[in-house]
């Protein structure tokens, strides 16, 4: 992987710009489809964080979010503040894997047009929620002219966070059905941690970033495990970090290192979501748990946003070829 002049390699980070709409909607509260928002309070907060430890990075939207006026001008500082934004789908539905390829070309194309429109800036990267994917959405993907996918999360673990999900949601039998794939499954944890190209056949290719997970045990570090380490103890969660950036140098896999809004406020502000799971820990100690975890990385990798990472993996030439 292409490294900066001080030698070191690049890493990206990617911020999931879920909603307060989209956590009450697959924790099965009333009032979703009201579509409340959070986003005066959180995104120029986030963005006063990322400046101040001059950091760029990849929002993936959701198209949703671009009908609600009150939106529109903090979805349009995100560019504005010199970032980039991603595709996150329209409707924030994590069953898009059973979608038929017409639907997901419909998501896929109304939440790009939406989102440009919005904020001045066309989508080339893709990230399913909850982790989904399929086949037919690579393949919408490309067609669309897209670089790059970033939905999977090769983990084991995802059986065991959907139980733990659903045990503290409100869901109901039918809804729960549909959102059996939530996570993904135990075989998403075989799949490759570094980038690779899917092969589409008829030369048509796109490039896979797998968000990061730690080599050889395939448990995740994105922050939203380092939060809940933190809340325990601060040691504990700089050694598992440690240990999952020495893994990953040893083994040459590249870091794509994944935020959630609920990853950096707490219920102190978001008050309609005090009952999430970890929204017990201030705003204040998240972004300094944040600011330890960024300080570590920084040490190690130079820090990007999505579209500069994928560039840089463009000249490696050893890149894994995976047929579909």
């Amino acid at each position: 992987m292409e490294s900066n002049k001080n030698n070191k390699p690049l890493a990206s980070i990617s911020l999931d710009l879920d909603n307060q709409w989209t956590y009450m909607k697959i924790h099965g509260d009333e009032g979703w489809d009201e579509y409340p928002s959070y986003f005066d309070i959180f995104v120029p907060y986030v963005l006063d964080v990322l400046d101040e430890l001059e950091l760029k990075i990849t929002f993936f939207i959701v198209g949703k979010d671009t009908e609600r006026e009150g939106n529109l001008k903090y979805l349009k500082m995100i560019t504005e503040r010199g970032h980039e934004v991603g595709n996150h789908s329209y409707h924030h539905e994590s069953w898009l894997q059973t979608y038929s390829y017409e639907k997901i070309e419909k998501e896929i194309r109304e939440a790009e047009e939406a989102i440009e429109t919005a904020t001045g800036q066309r989508t080339t990267g893709f990230r399913g929620p909850g982790f989904s994917w399929s086949k037919d959405l690579l393949k919408v993907l490309e067609n669309r002219g897209y670089s790059f996918d970033a939905s999977t999360l090769p983990t084991y673990l995802g059986p065991l966070a959907r139980m733990y999900y659903f045990s503290k949601s409100d869901l109901s039998k039918e809804e729960k059905n549909a959102r059996k794939e939530l996570f993904g499954k135990f075989s998403e944890g075989f799949r490759k941690l570094k980038p690779y190209k899917w092969d589409l056949g008829e030369g048509k290719r796109i490039t896979e970033i797998p968000v990061t997970t730690m080599p050889f045990l395939k448990i995740p570090f994105h922050l939203s495990y380092l939060i809940f380490l933190g809340n325990m103890s601060i040691m504990l969660m700089n050694l598992y970090l440690g240990v999952a950036i020495r893994l990953c140098k040893i083994t040459k896999t590249p870091v794509s290192f994944l935020l959630h809004p609920l990853d950096l406020i707490g219920g102190d502000q978001i008050t309609q979501l005090a009952f999430f799971p970890g929204m017990n820990v201030t705003s204040a100690e998240k972004v300094k748990i944040f600011k330890q975890v960024v300080h570590t990385l920084s040490r190690n990798y130079t820090l990007v946003n999505m579209s500069d990472y994928h560039d840089s993996l463009q000249s490696e030439t050893r890149m894994i070829f995976k047929r579909i």
